[in-house]
């Protein structure tokens, strides 16, 4: 049987929370851009799609620029 658990950097280092949060907000945003063109996604304005290109990226760069301290 596999072990499907994550590994130690997605789950109990410090700074695991933003690690997951920044994996996250990539593959929600990929998601979006890979599905664009079928049905329901089709539906979508241009402007919903930029937005959360847009929020990807200002997630990202928090995440980058000031992280969370942990003690």
């Amino acid at each position: 049987m596999p072990d499907w658990r994550l590994p130690p950097g997605l789950t109990t280092l410090p700074g695991w929370q933003q690690r997951r949060r920044a994996l996250q907000v990539l593959a929600a945003a990929g998601l979006v851009m890979l599905l664009r063109p079928y049905w329901p996604l089709v539906f979508l304005p241009g402007w919903v799609v930029g937005a959360l290109l847009i929020w990807a990226a200002f997630e990202l760069l928090r995440w980058a620029w000031w992280p969370r301290r942990w003690r």
